[in-house]
């Protein structure tokens, strides 16, 4: 293995000298800095990390803690900041805290000492929890959660009005009886899509139903189990909004699969816009949100608190989002 002493002989300096060079230090001149790092470049020298982090106390590594690694949506949050963290040098550690896993505080503990600070999406984080499973004042980047915690920077998406949207989009199209597939219990999104989809029902003159409203977690099955479950109605609903795209497309399939068509029998919106919407069939109606976009702000704000601790200021940002059509919902679309 090549090491720094062998970058040194071959430039013919000090050994210090060819780490202030490779690392961008201000005290060497031009001419060392650039004949060092053509002496690494030819003997193929990379940095040992670990050797670095002892001397820096800087891992150069960031952890990102999701509630699942599946799914696109995930996995588009996770683009998002991984191309940001290897524009800025970093390494991405993934974990994740789903429902009947690991405990929030056993996943936050894990990453103690090996990350510089953490892209964080659970409804359970919270002070008293950071307090517990981290050092005071780690660096913490919040998505979609709740904005209670105001000791952290966050980040989330227009879920209220992305939901209110989409319903009175059906409204407009003549539906009368609108289902909501909510998302999972305790999570802020879904909770706000859900007001969101009250909100809109109210401005349309449409009553709330409660038999109208399906449990649901933000999966597949979640979907298929719930459209079935609308289906065995008296009165079954025209409409269908789903708290997430996973399951409307489960949805989708369990309304094709009891020989329903969609949207003529019943039409059906989604929320995310995740890459499969638009490929389904039908095309699936949708909220469109800039996921990777949301992967990509919180690994800058979480590079800018590290790169400026002095200038921390926690803020919160809110994401945009926007209804696409299409022909899931019977309106001409794209």
């Amino acid at each position: 293995m090549v090491t720094i002493r062998d970058v040194a002989r071959a430039a013919g300096v000090s050994i210090a000298t060819a780490s202030r060079a490779l690392h961008k230090g201000h005290l060497v001149a031009p001419g060392t800095r650039e004949g060092v790092q053509a002496a690494a470049d030819r003997l193929h020298y990379s940095p040992h990390r670990g050797a670095r982090s002892l001397i820096t106390s800087r891992t150069h590594s960031i952890g990102v803690l999701l509630p699942d690694l599946y799914g696109e949506f995930f996995s588009e949050v996770i683009r998002g900041i991984d191309q940001t963290a290897q524009g800025a040098g970093y390494h991405c550690l993934l974990s994740s805290a789903r429902h009947g896993g690991p405990t929030l505080e056993a996943a936050l503990r894990s990453m103690r000492g090996r990350v510089d600070g953490l892209v964080l999406m659970s409804p359970e984080f919270n002070g008293d929890l950071s307090k517990r499973a981290l050092p005071s004042g780690f660096p913490v980047v919040l998505l979609n959660c709740p904005p209670s915690d105001t000791a952290h920077d966050s980040l989330t998406v227009a879920n209220y009005e992305g939901a209110h949207a989409m319903v009175r989009h059906l409204a407009g199209l003549g539906h009368r009886r609108i289902a909501i597939i909510k998302g999972a219990e305790g999570n802020f999104d879904a909770a706000e899509r859900l007001r969101g989809y009250r909100a809109a029902l109210k401005e349309s003159g449409l009553a709330f139903v409660p038999e109208l409203v399906m449990p649901g977690d933000f999966s597949e099955a979640a979907g298929d189990a719930a459209a079935r479950a609308l289906l065995r109605l008296d009165q079954r609903p025209t409409a269908i909004f789903a708290a997430n795209d996973g399951m409307a497309i489960g949805a989708l399939y369990a309304l094709r699969d009891a020989g329903l068509r969609v949207p003529e029998d019943i039409a059906i919106g989604g929320f995310d816009d995740i890459p499969m919407a638009r490929y389904v069939e039908p095309a699936l109606t949708s909220v469109h949100v800039a996921i990777s976009v949301l992967g990509e702000r919180a690994a800058a704000r979480l590079f800018s608190v590290l790169e400026h601790p002095a200038d921390r200021t926690p803020s919160r940002e809110t994401l945009p989002t926007t209804l696409v059509v299409r022909r899931s919902c019977g309106s001409r679309g794209t």
